[in-house]
């Protein structure tokens, strides 16, 4: 109960209601004390004048009035002249004075409250001014335990008061916050639950209707979120149902061409000079089908498997990528050179490294091969403070517009005929894996160069 909010308001508001009561009690308690105190003041002059009428009034009849009145003598001075108006025995001391006619609300308030600290019955002599100008002032002498007792009377009222004030003011706040304000947060919350549970369902779908702003901006905020999620989660579905059919029959497609592959080194030792001269064509439109079916398979997965991070001898891991493409046939001299410093270490994944220069160097031999002309490809990198640089350059055509506008995106960066585009795609997702990027730096008439930057961080082993 405590933990929920509309719990906690009705804490706060009590707390709140009862500071606010306290704040009230204080003056109310001093004024309380002036009132009582005055009213002696009144009795009192009203008994006076009642003497001053009959100058024969009985002692009895004196010591009556002095009940009546609540005090001991009464002091009534006119015209200059202090005059003992009535009196009857003080049984002790006085024990302080106050001037009526010259305190401020601090020292009532002080007064007041030292007077309520003081449990002792005391005589104090109290100075006024007396009502419609009767005189120049009256003064009279009384006892303060009546005026404590009735002090805390008074006192006790107005905090029992306070306390149902508080309470009820509580209890309607507790109920508006409810109905205005946790009603429908757990309205929100509530399509949020369903939501989660069930983001297909439309019904899950926030509509908003909060008549307080900052509510309604928040369901606004929901409904937005939720719409664009759910489309992103359809198109997903969607992409992921596609890439299992695509993977599937790649997968089928390749073991058919494997197949058919075999038959064309067959085909290859025939003596008929027509099929002799059509069969490296096939050979070539198959190997490129088996090849776009590999790199479609390997692209489909549903994600990458997180890098393992370890030290690196990134000369020797290039040397292997050189050796690997130098197998390939290939009837244009293209060059490949490793100008990675000897005894370079850095710190990745040696597979995914490895497929990712690969790809990079791969690209670049194929496209001086499609020139016809001799050409060179250059692997570099350097070891910065805050990061690993690798470079692969090639001396090929460049990179056309249309391609460099969708180079790392699948099926669309390729700029050889019969390209499948994944290359880049594939190095891109690595290198980011590791925290890094891979850029196209420069790419002209002269050759392109792309750059792979591997940041150090907080990892480094």
């Amino acid at each position: 109960m405590l933990n929920s909010l509309s719990g906690r308001f009705l804490v706060l508001t009590v707390v709140f209601v009862m500071l606010a009561e306290v704040l009230i009690f204080v003056p109310s308690v001093s004024r309380f004390r002036l009132d009582y105190l005055s009213e002696r003041l009144e009795r009192a002059q009203i008994a006076s004048l009642a003497l001053l009428a009959d100058d024969m009034l009985e002692t009895d009849l004196e010591a009556e009035l002095l009940e009546n009145a609540g005090v001991y003598n009464v002091v009534l001075r006119r015209d200059e002249i202090r005059q003992l108006v009535l009196s009857s025995p003080i049984p002790d001391p006085i024990a302080g004075t106050y001037d009526l006619r010259m305190a401020n609300a601090l020292t009532l308030i002080g007064d007041a409250f030292r007077q309520l600290a003081s449990p002792e019955n005391r005589i104090i002599r109290v100075i006024g001014a007396p009502v419609r100008d009767a005189g120049l002032l009256i003064e009279i002498t009384i006892e303060t335990a009546p005026l404590r007792m009735a002090m805390i009377d008074y006192g006790v009222r107005v905090l029992l008061l306070s306390a149902v004030i508080s309470a009820f003011t509580a209890v309607l706040l507790f109920a508006a916050v409810r109905v205005f304000l946790v009603r429908p947060i757990k309205g929100v919350v509530g399509y949020m639950q369903r939501y989660a549970a069930a983001p297909e369902d439309a019904r899950g779908i926030i509509q908003p209707n909060a008549g307080v702003i900052e509510l309604r901006e928040a369901e606004e905020a929901l409904l937005q979120l939720q719409t664009e999620l759910t489309q992103a989660l359809r198109q997903r579905e969607r992409l992921a149902q596609l890439g299992g059919a695509v993977a599937k029959i790649s997968h089928d497609l390749r073991n058919i061409l494997t197949s058919a592959q075999l038959f064309t080194d067959r085909i290859e030792m025939s003596e008929d000079p027509l099929v002799r001269r059509l069969a490296p064509k096939l050979v070539n439109s198959i190997t490129r089908a088996v090849s776009l079916c590999e790199g479609t398979l390997a692209f489909g997965r549903a994600e990458e498997p997180a890098p393992t991070f370890a030290h690196v001898a990134f000369c020797e891991l290039v040397e292997d990528i050189v050796e690997s493409e130098l197998l390939a046939p290939g009837e244009v001299a293209v060059d490949l050179i490793n100008a990675v410093p000897k005894g370079m270490v850095l710190r990745g994944d040696s597979e995914q490294l490895f497929r990712v220069v690969m790809n990079l160097v791969r690209n670049a031999r194929q496209a001086i091969v499609a020139t016809g002309k001799p050409g060179s490809v250059t692997i570099a990198a350097r070891d910065e403070e805050d990061a690993w640089w690798i470079t692969v350059s090639d001396t090929g055509p460049g990179l056309p517009k249309r391609a460099q506008e969708n180079l790392f995106t699948p099926f669309q960066g390729s700029v050889r005929k019969g390209g499948s585009g994944l290359g880049l795609a594939i190095a891109a997702e690595l290198t980011k894996g590791h925290g890094g990027w891979v850029r196209l730096s420069q790419t002209g008439p002269g050759g392109s160069s792309f750059e792979i930057h591997l940041p150090k961080g907080d990892g480094t082993l």
